[in-house]
This record gives C-alpha cells, structure tokens and sequence, in this order.
C-alpha cells in the first residue's frame, strides 16, 4: 500500500558516496552491491550510503557546528567506513588523511560497528580521529515520493578516495562491490547485466559527462543542488515514466524508470 498523499510518511536523512578515483581507462567510481535477502533495492549496484543515525548529530556538534560538518556529513564519511573500509578522517590538528595502516589497525572495530556493537564516536576517539567532512563535495538531493510508504531524504556527495586505502564491500548489506567507470555501469545496466534502481542510473548520468576527478569535483561545486522528488507521469511499457525538476541538471524532465522500488521505497542510492 502507498501512502497517502494528504499524509506522507516523513522522510528519513541519508548519505550517500561516490568515492572517485582516476585511471588510465578513465575516472572510477567505487559501487556496492546490495545483498539479495534485503527488502530493497536487492541485489542491485548502489553507491555506498545509509541513514542518518542519532550519535552522527553528536559527532557533528564535537566539529564546532560548521556547515560542512552537518550529522548528514558525519553520516556520509560513517556509511563509507561501514561499507566499504574507506576512512576520510585525520588526526586531529593534522591536514593528512589517516593512512592504510590505520585503517588496517581498525578492521575489528569497523565489523563491530556494521553489526552495531560499537559507535562511530568511541572508534574516532581511540584514535583520536575528526571526520574530514570538508572533502564532502555536495553532487545530488532526491527525495522519495510522497506516495511511497517508506521515503528517504538522501543527500549525494563525491569524494576523492585515498589512494592507500583498500574498498571493499563489508560481505553484510553488501555482497560484491567493484571500481568501475560511469558509462560502463550504465552500459551494464541496459544491458541487463546488472541490476540498478532509478537515482543510481541518473546520478551515473550525470557523472558520466566528466572524465576525471578534478572535473568532476569542480563541475559540482558549481553547479546549485536542486532537490528531486520524482512524480509519476504514467505507465508505459517497460515502466514509468517519472518527472523530475529541469533546473536539477540531469538534461530532462520526464525519464524511464523500469523498476518501481528505485523511484520508491527503496533508499536512493
């Protein structure tokens, strides 16, 4: 059952990364992909990300309240640790990201924090680590409609991700993770090779057109974030078509969306 428009259920915060990296084939982007018993959005290749917890808000008061250093901030670099053991974080009072050895030093309590066993929080403060939130570039803003029983209000940033530290999926939420170039994913997508719900495909989209990191970073620093809530146009074979703002820059306003969860319950990702 879907809501009902007079009464939307709330939204609840999310973050998500697109960690980059260059190559000589072209820039990469780090993806995931969902384990197949999850409710939503199963088995398909996602960007890591999850919700806003209630300690993220705690960590982001410690940062001094700056804009940069929002709970959804603190979210996004948590959720990239969580799910594929990239750390943007530094040593407090240093400039320097924290090296693989860190990294490496911290897989237990990483594991430990994806089963929910240990907090964010109490792992920066072993190390004495502050989240480097200032990295987060602000790319993308969706919505889930309102008309959908389960709704998330997700926040996309890119990221460069150092070049020492080692992606990989967490074998929990996610089964499979890869580097892989925008167009190619998309590719793989209309191929039917891999399976990708709706704000994943148009936020690869709009990737696609940069080549490298740098380009990419740039071109959404100076692009204004447009928030999107999708709208059901109508049904057409193969799915639905969507609406989504103009001025959001994804070259369009009424997409093909051929999975329902994508557009809907699923968080967008």
């Amino acid at each position: 059952m879907s809501a009902s428009p007079a009464s939307p259920v709330t939204a609840r915060s999310a973050a998500t990364v697109l960690l980059l990296r260059d190559r000589p084939q072209g820039m990469e982007v780090f993806m995931v992909v969902r384990h197949h018993e999850i409710d939503f959005a199963s088995g398909a290749l996602v960007f890591p990300g999850g919700r806003v917890d209630p300690d993220d808000a705690g960590i982001a008061e410690g940062l001094g309240g700056d804009e940069k250093a929002s709970p959804i901030h603190v979210a996004a670099v948590r959720e990239t640790f969580e799910e594929c053991g990239v750390l943007l974080a530094r040593r407090r009072g240093e400039q320097a990201l924290v090296g693989a050895d860190v990294v490496r030093r911290l897989e237990a309590p990483r594991a430990a924090l994806c089963r929910r066993e240990a907090s964010f929080a109490d792992i920066l403060a072993a190390e004495d680590l502050v989240p480097a939130t200032d990295l987060l570039v602000h790319f993308a803003h969706w919505i889930t409609p309102r008309t959908q029983p389960k709704r998330f209000d997700t926040h996309f940033f890119l990221a460069v991700a150092p070049e020492d530290h080692l992606a990989l999926h967490d074998g929990g939420e996610a089964v499979d993770s890869a580097w892989i170039r925008p167009a190619d994913a998309l590719d793989d997508a209309a191929g039917g090779r891999r399976k990708m719900i709706f704000p994943t495909r148009m936020n690869l989209m709009k990737l696609a057109r940069e080549t490298t990191a740098e380009a990419s970073i740039g071109a959404a620093r100076g692009a204004p974030i447009v928030t999107v809530e999708p709208e059901f146009v109508r049904a057409v074979e193969g799915g639905r078509e969507l609406r989504i703002p103009l001025a959001a820059g994804y070259g369009g306003e009424i997409f093909l969306a051929h999975d329902m969860p994508a557009s809907g319950g699923a968080q967008p990702r």
